[in-house]
């Protein structure tokens, strides 16, 4: 089996990163064109204050994780062909990070302004809480948590006959 380069490594984290966000790319775009049509749909006119705030905060947190999801491809344009791929790696986990820490706000606060809408607010609030654990517990809990997954079946491969292709 052939070692990988340094510069195949970064292609390889820059496309593995790329292919990690058009799935966000794709979730946050969908909540962002919903939230831009919510005001003109004909029940938005029976919002409380507090969920036109609510609106606000999901609309402008939408909007920051939609340009720091999608800025690796303007960063990439400027970088195009000057073999700059670990600042470009770099700054694109940097963004997809931040991206999806304002995609977290935008969710819950979809949620929330939702769950407000339709029940009453201490209902809303609890399921929003709980929304945003969800989220917490997959985008950020278990991630960390696993951080090392795999590390001992590496070490255990070569005690392992059939890791070898025996038996």
């Amino acid at each position: 089996m052939s070692k990988e380069t340094e510069k195949q490594r970064w292609q390889r984290n820059f496309a593995d990163l790329l292919q990690e966000l058009r799935v966000a790319q794709t979730g946050v775009q969908i909540l962002f064109a919903f939230l831009l049509t919510l005001p003109f749909s004909n029940g938005f006119t029976r919002t409380t204050e507090f969920q036109r705030d609510v609106y606000i905060v999901a609309l402008l947190a939408a909007a920051a994780a939609t340009a720091l999801i999608i800025s690796p491809v303007a960063f990439h344009r400027a970088l195009f062909r000057q073999g700059r791929k670990p600042e470009l790696v770099r700054f694109a986990h940097r963004m997809a990070t931040g991206g999806l820490a304002f995609m977290l706000i935008a969710m819950v606060s979809a949620v929330l302004l939702i769950t407000d809408f339709v029940l009453d607010r201490p209902i809303a609030f609890v399921l929003s809480v709980l929304a945003g654990l969800w989220f917490l517990m997959f985008w950020v809990i278990l991630p960390f948590a696993r951080r090392n997954w795999g590390d001992d079946d590496i070490d255990d491969e070569d005690d392992d006959p059939d890791a070898a292709g025996g038996r």
